[in-house]
């Protein structure tokens, strides 16, 4: 006879993580989307702002294109591009809240979260406004944003995660 309680608490377990992962997803977007609109109503294109004199700043670009500006007037490509990895990106989710791996993993957790709230916030502005908001500059390398952030930080999550369970994720 199965176990009544323990099923119940499954399904509680299972939702407050679905619930947590939702509401992470929205708070990153969230940031993201806020820092965008603050930098574009107070900077003009290509102005810079030096927080740490030659080592941050925050400079507006107006990005038509990909990582380090590739592939220019591109925005219809991404458009597409993010779509389908955030789809494919909300399946892996919803199949590992079901499979129980979703709040046992929590490299893979936040590693999901940090890529679908950093597709989703690029592809916000790609939509709205045919290119992406980039401001952080370091001056050493392309200057990017908190979805690009959140995507690089969790694909590295998710590396790492696969690399420490690899036998027991399977989504």
């Amino acid at each position: 006879m199965p176990n009544i309680a323990y099923n119940a608490n499954q399904k509680r377990k299972k939702r407050r993580s679905s619930i947590i992962g939702v509401l992470s997803v929205v708070l990153i977007l969230l940031i993201d989307q806020v820092s965008k609109v603050v930098i574009s109503s107070k900077l003009s294109p290509g102005e810079s702002i030096p927080i740490i004199k030659d080592i941050l700043h925050i400079t507006f670009v107006k990005n038509t294109g990909a990582a380090f500006g590739l592939f220019k007037d591109s925005t219809f490509f991404f458009i597409v591009v993010s779509v389908i990895a955030v789809v494919i990106i909300g399946s892996i989710f919803l199949k590992a809240v079901r499979n129980e791996i979703f709040y046992d993993n929590f490299l893979f957790n936040f590693g999901l979260i940090l890529i679908m709230s950093g597709a989703l916030g690029n592809l916000i502005d790609r939509v709205r406004l045919r290119y992406v908001v980039d401001f952080i500059d370091l001056r050493i390398w392309p200057v990017f944003n908190f979805a690009d952030t959140s995507i690089t930080i969790g694909t590295a999550l998710l590396v790492i995660s696969f690399a420490i369970f690899d036998k027991k994720i399977k989504v």
